[in-house]
């Protein structure tokens, strides 16, 4: 069975993710996030700007800055303090 099923309703005909699942569908926020995830490289260090770049190529609802803000929040994604760096957290 494929892992993101239950969020393929979450995806447009293009498949980019159309819109960010409610609050009360806690676990379709996580496996959107699992999802994005997947498309970083474990191995290279991002700017703000790319990571933007990275998740606008996976959603049309026009908000990279929150979804980068959920992917660090939930510590997918590590970051320096100033914000300048990003990676992928591999005890994730």
């Amino acid at each position: 069975m494929n892992k993101y099923a239950s969020i393929q309703q979450l995806f447009d005909d293009d498949g980019l993710i159309e819109r960010w699942p409610s609050r009360k569908k806690k676990n379709n926020q996580l496996l959107v996030l699992e999802y994005l995830f997947e498309k970083f490289d474990t191995e290279k260090k991002y700017t703000e700007r790319e990571v933007n770049e990275l998740l606008n190529q996976h959603h049309s609802f026009g908000d990279p800055a929150m979804l980068r803000r959920e992917l660090f929040e939930k510590k997918m994604l590590r970051r320096t303090l100033d914000g300048r760096a990003y990676w992928v957290n591999k005890d994730m």
